[in-house]
């Protein structure tokens, strides 16, 4: 495969023929011919969607070797090449354009050739010398962009679940859960249609938060476990053509222990290949939480509105200056960020549920753009709910006297009189008090509708605002 070469390059050959090759790249020919052919975006692979790749290459070169399906000492040189590729090493080398060729085909062989060239010079010999390290006859044996990708996806997702976006929901909770106890006895104004309404807890709007992010947590994790079924082994059709009989038991045992999770083979190999049903889930899981999550955003922003002319009944930590040109101003930015990644994350789920359907017969051919949107949709949700907490949650405090000016001024009170004084002598109670601005207190009293102590049981906020309990 190598020619004889000048100084800066290496001669490569592909069926398609020959390109001159960097001397110090570790990709290959059919990597080269992409960089060339998709100059679209400049967004190169996620960094969870490369050790995915290279944590499978790794699985299926010590189950081919184990197997005597590749020489052992090739085997061992491919494991050792995705291993440094996994502590960090030759990150810069894989360049393809998210972009591309359907199903992934060009990033999965700037994949094998990567590693087939850094196996060649843990050999001790040269890069691009194929017929000692092929990146398709070695690392590749037994394999096909057809199982490979669909896999890598589900790893990726895996491993940017359990390193971003489950640790971000967990700490998020349990800020919540922790304002919710601080702010438990303050009563504030509830609000229905942004109209005044009974009282509530300051400290059960932060409690139901954090249950709304625990429920999604659920949702989210009974969505993945779809992800953790593997067509790898199906092949280039789900037959399992060249693959040794073993091989799939083998590599699906191998790739569970590397990444620590539960992965087993799919009961028809062909379906898990074709179907992107699990990316659709998920992907529509995330969207479902990010549909709350500008919710909760928006309620933040409210509630902190002002700091003359809004709610005010909260602040949220201070994080930048707010205006270029307005002195002393300061915006609630964390949760204004929140946001727009959350309509990011919807757009990306609508862009996967539409490249889900648009496969053909054995072969989705969409798969890079739902491996991206995917796996990045996961990665700026935990990050952003991390940032979130550690420069919002963790530091709203409470304007207590707001708040309790709200809960007493509110009309809603009124509601608590229905059962004493009627629907409609509590309707006139209220709009008298709106048109005269005397209290609900002083109008009940004088109309003799309820006697003082009577009155003060049923105005009791503190009573008013608590939760049933079972």
């Amino acid at each position: 495969m190598m020619e004889a070469t000048q100084k800066n390059y290496r001669i490569e050959r592909d069926s398609m023929g020959e390109k001159q090759i960097p001397s110090n790249a570790y990709y290959g020919i059919q990597t080269l011919r992409a960089i060339a052919n998709f100059p679209i975006s400049g967004i190169k692979p996620l960094p969870a969607y490369i050790d995915a790749c290279v944590l499978i290459k790794k699985a299926t070169a010590i189950a081919n070797g184990n197997l005597g399906c590749i020489p052992q000492d090739i085997a061992d040189a491919i494991v050792r090449a995705a291993d440094e590729v996994l502590k960090g090493q030759l990150r810069d080398q894989f360049v393809v354009d998210i972009y591309q060729a359907g199903a992934g085909t060009s990033h999965h062989m700037n994949v094998n050739e990567v590693l087939a060239n850094r196996a060649l010079e843990i050999l001790g010999d040269e890069k691009g010398n194929y017929g000692r390290v092929s990146p398709n006859d070695h690392v590749n044996y037994g394999q096909s962009t057809n199982d490979v990708i669909p896999t890598a996806i589900r790893i990726g997702g895996l491993l940017a679940l359990e390193h971003t976006l489950y640790p971000g929901l967990s700490d998020a909770i349990t800020t919540l859960d922790n304002k919710a106890d601080e702010f438990q006895d303050i009563v504030r104004s509830g609000r229905t249609h942004l109209q005044d309404a009974v009282p509530v807890r300051l400290g059960e709007n932060f409690r139901a938060w954090a249950q709304i992010l625990t429920d999604h947590t659920g949702r989210i994790e009974r969505a993945a476990a779809d992800l953790q079924i593997l067509g790898l082994g199906g092949s280039a059709a789900g037959t399992g053509l060249n693959t040794h009989p073993q091989y799939r038991q083998k590599v699906v045992k191998i790739l569970s222990e590397l990444i620590d999770q539960p992965l087993r083979i799919a009961p028809h190999l062909m379906a898990a290949m074709q179907s992107m049903a699990p990316f659709v889930n998920v992907s529509g899981s995330l969207r479902n939480l990010a549909q709350d999550l500008v919710k909760i955003s928006h309620d933040l922003r409210l509630m902190d509105s002002g700091p003359k002319t809004g709610f005010k009944e909260i602040q949220l930590p201070p994080v930048q200056p707010g205006s270029s040109i307005m002195p002393g101003k300061y915006n609630p930015v964390m949760a204004e960020m929140t946001s727009m990644v959350c309509f990011q994350v919807m757009g990306y789920d609508n862009a996967i549920a539409l490249a889900a359907q648009a496969g053909q017969l054995e072969l989705n051919v969409m798969m890079p753009l739902i491996a991206y949107n995917l796996i990045h949709s996961i990665e700026i949700l935990g990050n952003t709910i991390s940032a979130l907490t550690h420069h919002c949650l963790a530091g709203i405090t409470a304007n207590r006297d707001r708040c309790l000016s709200y809960g007493e001024g509110s009309l809603a009170l009124v509601t608590a009189l229905n059962p004493h004084i009627g629907y409609l002598n509590a309707a006139a109670v209220a709009k008298e008090s709106l048109e005269t601005g005397k209290s609900l207190r002083e109008i009940v009293l004088n109309r003799g509708l309820m006697n003082e102590e009577e009155l003060a049981k049923v105005l009791d906020l503190e009573k008013m605002s608590q939760l049933p309990t079972e």
